[in-house]
């Protein structure tokens, strides 16, 4: 009775007393009025006057709580009409308080999630991701949100809505609003989504994804077979793909000698992938005493707005799995790539005429351009900076100016740099910063970026913005950050190294194939093969010594060289220590550590150190975690067993098969988890074969 009285009315009702309230001063006024003119007539409207005023505030003051009480109990007869609907709504409903527990549930609540009528638990005891932090804010579009939950095999969506307590207060028609209200209430209605999702799955399933397979060495599988079997062995690679591809309920159809196109479904792609595309590895047992295995690679592009559009990404992505070496698989959606296969080396190349062609078209855009700008990865090594060099040699000879973009020396490099900055044959300007460079570019100029495929790791990455042509070689697989809208890229992961490919196009810049350079730019770009290949002993095939005999007729001194890399005994000290405290783990990784803040160099001696691990029997690949500039960075080594670069572009990083890295902003003891954690997975998914 007490909360009665402390009830305000508002609205019609409360009109309705002020109306009675406002007549009886009408009454009083008009019987002022009528004593001027009439005094007995007064006295008998004053006498209906006063009956009245005492009738209103008796009715008023008497039977005030008898109102209320009957608006109460009208109220509560229509909220008990409107709980009945709630209760027999076909639609699950609920009502949660703050917390997210469950006041009350209408039956097909109950029904639909198998609970009792006085189940008053927190709805995260049915759905784990519904909690308290997951239901609706005032900072909520309406104070709504929507929640996707799964339970007992069946998709519900879950729309709730914020209802605050003042809100209901200010919503009555009898009750006058009070700051005293606080408090909210959820209201959830349950959504079943379960057919509708297996609607758009089906027609997400039958959706269209579009194959290109590209045989990697057709022309060298050919040549070390039989003439008169070449036919069979065609033949035989033909039925297998075809007869793979038609097992998937897809369509192939040949396109060129060692091209094919293939359309099927997106769901035989799960296929595809669940068996991780043992067409890379099926095709290799085709042999009928060819020499060499056949190997292929396959881009295949889904989800795309069009068919066109598809066959687009199908195009990228088989670039994207040549550019990394071939025999492995890339699938590419608007949004992600994905890379299967690649455990095997490239074959080397025995013909140069893409070298040829490169060097050609290298040319036309250095003679339609004012100047050019050379550069190559941030923290550059002797590769970088040795393909740099003959680069420059290509643009000085065709009478462009030539710049070499370079910031920070290492150590081991600063005797190669002196040989240009000490020399006068070379002007002033030859090799400058990339804050310079940004300075003096002009709207005709050319971009030439060596040893790196990845812009953001370039020693100036803002120079790509200014520069009208921009050509990339590199002998790194490409991963998925590449540089966009490259007028020539040349990106040939079977070289040994980027020297190797800049010798090769030198060699095609005069008519005549004898191009000459000078001995210090020889011994630039003989130093970076060297480093590349672990003293000719990674990696190297028939062009790679062709290249190095070339410098060594162009004037490269090995004994010069060598003296170059020589090392100081605290150097030499402290790789040995990396050595003998590295880790066998899986019985054929070596994981082992540097954290010397005073060294020169340590991502060198890291590098160095990871390499010399490969020297220990047993050991398929090596990984040493060098902590300098903050970040930790890992060096991987491996021989011919084991990928590195795919468990590297795991953690984040990239390289090739033999040599890659990759940098984690952690502590170190999370980098070594984080890498035994990625050895682990990679070796349970079948990725890494012990």
């Amino acid at each position: 009775m007490s909360n009665l009285k402390t009830l305000k009315l508002k609205g019609g009702l409360r009109k309705f007393f002020i109306i009675l309230n406002i007549l009886a001063a009408l009454l009083v006024i008009i019987n002022i009025i009528i004593a001027f003119i009439d005094i007995r007539a007064a006295l008998i409207l004053l006498i209906f006057t006063v009956a009245y005023i005492l009738s209103v505030i008796f009715f008023t003051v008497r039977n005030r709580s008898l109102i209320l009480n009957e608006l109460v109990s009208f109220a509560t007869q229509y909220g008990q009409v409107q709980r009945r609907l709630l209760r027999d709504l076909k639609l699950p409903y609920a009502l949660l308080d703050e917390t997210g527990k469950v006041v009350w549930t209408n039956n097909a609540f109950k029904e639909a999630f198998s609970v009792d009528r006085d189940f008053k638990k927190s709805l995260t005891s049915l759905f784990p991701n519904v909690n308290p932090d997951s239901l609706p804010t005032d900072d909520d579009e309406n104070g709504e949100t929507t929640v996707s939950v799964e339970y007992d095999g069946r998709n519900y969506r879950i729309n709730m809505r914020r209802i605050s307590m003042s809100d209901m207060v200010s919503s009555s028609d009898v009750i006058e609003p009070q700051d005293t209200y606080s408090g909210c209430l959820t209201a959830c209605f349950f959504y079943d989504d379960t057919a509708l999702k297996i609607a758009l799955q089906e027609i997400d399933d039958q959706s269209i994804a579009v194959g290109l397979i590209y045989l990697d060495n057709y022309e060298e599988a050919l040549e070390s077979v039989e003439e008169v079997r070449r036919s069979l062995l065609i033949a035989l690679i033909d039925r297998k793909v075809n007869k793979y591809i038609s097992a998937l309920d897809g369509i192939c159809k040949k396109i060129e000698k060692d091209k094919f196109l293939v359309i099927m479904r997106k769901k035989a792609l799960e296929s595809l992938k669940e068996s991780k595309f043992d067409l890379l590895q099926d095709v290799k047992t085709v042999n009928i005493g060819n020499e060499m295995a056949v190997t292929l690679s396959m881009g295949i592009g889904l989800d795309g707005l069009s068919y066109a559009q598809n066959y687009e990404f199908a195009r990228n992505a088989i670039d994207m799995a040549l550019g990394r070496g071939g025999d492995q698989a890339v699938v590419k959606t608007p949004d992600d790539l994905s890379y299967y296969g690649g455990k095997s080396q490239q074959v080397e190349k025995s013909t140069r005429v893409k070298a040829r062609v490169k060097a050609q078209a290298l040319m036309e855009i250095i003679s339609g351009r004012d100047e050019v700008y050379i550069m190559g990865h941030r923290n550059g090594d002797e590769d970088s900076f040795g393909a740099a060099v003959g680069m420059y040699r290509i643009v000085h000879n065709m009478d462009k100016p030539a710049h070499i973009v370079l910031n920070d020396v290492a150590p081991s490099l600063q005797p190669l740099v002196d040989l240009f900055m000490q020399n006068p044959e070379y002007e002033e300007g030859t090799i400058i910063s990339g804050s310079h460079a940004l300075e003096w570019v002009g709207s005709n100029a050319a971009l030439i970026i060596v040893d790196v495929n990845k812009p953001s790791i370039t020693e100036c990455p803002d120079l790509i913005k200014y520069c009208k042509s921009i050509v990339v070689l590199d002998h790194h697989r490409q991963g998925q950050e590449t540089v966009e809208n490259a007028t020539l890229s040349y990106v040939e992961a079977y070289a040994s190294s980027a020297c190797e490919l800049v010798c090769e196009i030198l060699q095609y810049t005069t008519p005549n194939g004898n191009t000459r350079i000078r001995p210090e730019e020889a011994d630039c770009m003989y130093a970076g093969m060297v480093i590349d290949t672990n003293n000719f002993t990674s990696k190297t095939g028939v062009r790679t010594f062709e290249a190095a005999a070339y410098l060594r007729r162009n004037g490269a001194d090995v004994v010069r060289v060598r003296k170059l890399f020589r090392d100081d005994a605290a150097v030499y000290k402290a790789r040995a220590d990396i050595v003998s405290q590295a880790e066998i783990y899986h019985d054929c990784f070596a994981i082992s550590s540097f954290s010397d803040e005073d060294a020169v160099n340590p991502l060198v001696i890291g590098a160095q150190a990871a390499n010399e691990l490969l020297n220990i029997r047993g050991i398929k690949a090596s990984f040493v975690l060098t902590q300098a500039n903050n970040m930790i960075n890992i060096s991987a080594r491996s021989i011919d067993e084991i990928n590195v670069q795919v468990i590297m572009e795991k953690m984040g990083g990239g390289g090739h098969m033999n040599m890659a890295a990759c940098q984690l902003n952690v502590p170190l003891e999370e980098a070594y988890g984080a890498l035994k954690g990625t050895l682990d997975s990679m070796i349970e998914d079948g990725e890494i074969e012990l």
